[in-house]
């Protein structure tokens, strides 16, 4: 049954590459994106299948999101200076890649109630979710080394930037060219730094005192414990 769901969503996102262009010649690229980014978002929370959470890591997770949202909209006054990477980073690293994807994921889809829903919230939460995951697969190695996890969330704020210049090439630049990627990139810089930057500050106020609480939860509770090891 999964890999005819997996086989499914594959053919959805070749059909969503050709339909976009058909359907919307003026915004083909837009809506081609879109409904990629979907189909990639609803194959990785299809790996979730069988994921059997007890309540106490039910209501962890819970928890760490609505912590992840409401970092958010604390700093929304600061624009580009947003601790949400630095928190699912954390979540990742200590909980594992499932922990980190459905945090991160999550956190673009609910603070968005806030901040407006919008053809970028599937590109905020794939990108999101992506350094979730990759947080958990490095977890190890980021736990050992503060240099390796300064660095890993530096790049994790330019990857946050350069994902979002995409969707801005495709949706507000109407097409899919290296040249308008780069001008985009370029024109970004600032809030690319910015990003960079505010990862690596709230990694450094955060990450010690939730990682102390996350790992004696662990190992008092033993709280996902089997997707910490992943």
């Amino acid at each position: 049954m999964k890999k005819r769901f997996v086989l499914f969503l594959c053919l959805f996102g070749i059909a969503a590459a050709v339909g976009g262009a058909i359907l919307f010649p003026a915004k083909g690229w837009a809506w081609s994106s879109l409904l990629l980014a979907a189909a990639a978002l609803v194959l990785s929370f299809s790996a979730f299948e069988g994921w059997r959470m007890r309540a106490g890591e039910a209501a962890l997770l819970a928890v760490l999101c609505a912590l992840s949202v409401c970092s958010r909209t604390v700093f929304v006054w600061l624009p580009h200076f947003k601790p949400v990477s630095a928190m699912t980073i954390i979540c990742g690293m200590y909980l594992g890649p499932r922990v980190g994807f459905f945090t991160g994921a999550m956190t673009a889809l609910v603070s968005n109630f806030l901040f407006g829903q919008g053809p970028w919230t599937p590109f905020q939460m794939l990108t999101w979710g992506i350094i979730g995951f990759l947080s958990g697969a490095l977890g190890g190695l980021l736990k050992k080394s503060r240099i390796l996890l300064f660095l890993h969330g530096g790049l994790c704020g330019i990857l946050f930037s350069l994902m979002m210049d995409l969707w801005s090439m495709v949706w507000l630049a109407g097409e899919a060219s290296l040249g308008t990627w780069l001008a985009l990139v370029a024109t970004a810089l600032p809030m690319t730094v910015t990003y960079a930057v505010s990862n690596i500050l709230f990694l450094a106020l955060l990450a010690g005192p939730i990682g102390k609480k996350l790992v004696r939860m662990q190992v008092r509770y033993g709280f996902f414990a089997v997707s910490a090891g992943e």
